[in-house]
């Protein structure tokens, strides 16, 4: 079994899962040059079984300003949440990612991507398990591009409107500092409009066959 498998196969938390185990992520070429760690899957995307398929992916697209063919291209972005399947829910919102997952699966993935160059650490969980500080989120994400090889976000969710709209550097600098990390790796598309009409869940579905881009 290859280790894609073994991660579908995964039980290992399956007595916390309300709505059982389905690991969702994209890690299956090695060409992949940026690897997006966000924190789990909602409900919606443990329904598609495809990452980012939902409001916040639609917004991370915007952000990056690529089109979801190329989002879903793995030879370009690979994908690894912190938890990799659906948490269930709390009080206020999805429970945290199980902290299960990222010990146990997080480096061996890693180590399949030797061609990455970018890491995009979405949310706190991401940030808390990667990088040794003691900042707030607000803090990392005010100074992303200094972080090297990582890159630090406020996760694109829905309920982060209220944060946006009080921190209006983050869509002034930090979005085009973002682009700029892109564009340096050829995963850029400029000429795209600022907010795209998103969705289709078949041409998603098409982006993921997609030839790799000539490097």
């Amino acid at each position: 079994m290859s280790l894609l498998d073994d991660i579908a196969a995964c039980r290992v938390c399956e007595a916390h899962l309300p709505l059982g185990p389905r690991p969702v992520l994209r890690a299956a070429d090695p060409a992949a040059r940026v690897l997006i760690i966000g924190q789990a899957p909602g409900t919606k995307v443990h329904a598609s079984g495809i990452p980012w398929d939902d409001a916040s992916g639609q917004r991370l697209r915007d952000w990056m300003q690529v089109t979801p063919e190329a989002f879903y291209d793995q030879s370009r972005f690979a994908i690894l949440p912190m938890g990799l399947c659906y948490p269930g829910r709390g009080k206020s919102g999805d429970n945290p990612p199980r902290p299960e997952c990222a010990p146990l699966w997080h480096a061996r993935v890693r180590q399949t991507l030797p061609n990455i160059e970018l890491t995009l650490l979405i949310g706190a969980y991401a940030q808390g398990y990667y990088l040794a500080d003691r900042l707030s989120l607000t803090e990392r994400v005010r100074q992303a591009d200094q972080y090297g090889a990582f890159f630090p976000l406020v996760h694109p969710s829905p309920r982060n409107r209220l944060w946006l709209s009080r921190h209006p550097w983050f869509e002034a600098e930090i979005v085009p500092q973002l682009r700029a990390r892109l564009r340096g790796l050829g995963l850029y598309s400029p000429l795209l409009p600022a907010a795209l009409p998103w969705g289709g869940g078949a041409q998603r579905r098409r982006g993921m066959t997609l030839k790799p881009r000539p490097r």
